[in-house]
């Protein structure tokens, strides 16, 4: 396997580039419910993050707000992609440099050729700041979406902004039908 990026890495990528964060410790976090648990009254846009890979080996990494339920089927509609399924944790590690558990968009900073697809929320964008682990599941880090969106500039990862309330709209929709 090859040598990724981690935490103290992506804080100097922060401190190089004029990027402010907090950084909040805590016990390792394997699920929403776990950090719901845990993080009091953090402020802000908590996400979870899904890596994906297309039935033509495309890769996706997808950040939303935390409480979303989608169906992957209509995420696919959405964004052009098909048959999606979870990557495997070595894939995971791979193209993003991260463990089950600590996906974050922040890992894109190990992704210097661009092949994950990045689609996120956009309401999860209207908020302040945005919480998402720093490479690892021990921490939460917090930016402002502005600096998120640099860091996304600066990374040169060009997100897919998506709809997830017209998404949950669908899927309510299906289920009253």
């Amino acid at each position: 396997m090859s040598k990724k990026l981690g935490e103290a890495e992506l804080y100097a990528f922060f401190r190089e580039n004029g990027i402010a964060w907090e950084h909040h410790l805590h016990p390792p976090l394997h699920t929403v419910e776990e950090s719901r648990q845990l993080r009091g009254d953090l402020p802000g846009a908590h996400v979870k993050n899904m890596f994906l890979k297309d039935r033509k080996g495309g890769l996706w990494l997808v950040t939303c707000l935390e409480d979303r339920q989608i169906r992957i089927r209509d995420l696919e509609k959405e964004v052009g992609a098909q048959k999606c399924s979870f990557g495997k944790a070595d894939l995971l590690w791979e193209a993003l440099g991260v463990e089950p558990g600590a996906v974050t968009p922040f890992a894109l900073i190990n992704d210097p050729e661009h092949q994950v697809r990045l689609v996120l929320d956009a309401q999860m964008l209207e908020q302040d700041p945005i919480n998402a682990h720093p490479l690892n599941n021990r921490a939460t880090t917090a930016i402002s979406a502005g600096d998120f969106r640099r860091f996304l500039e600066l990374t040169g990862h060009e997100p897919i902004i998506v709809d997830f309330d017209a998404l949950e709209d669908k899927e309510r929709a299906r289920g009253a039908a």
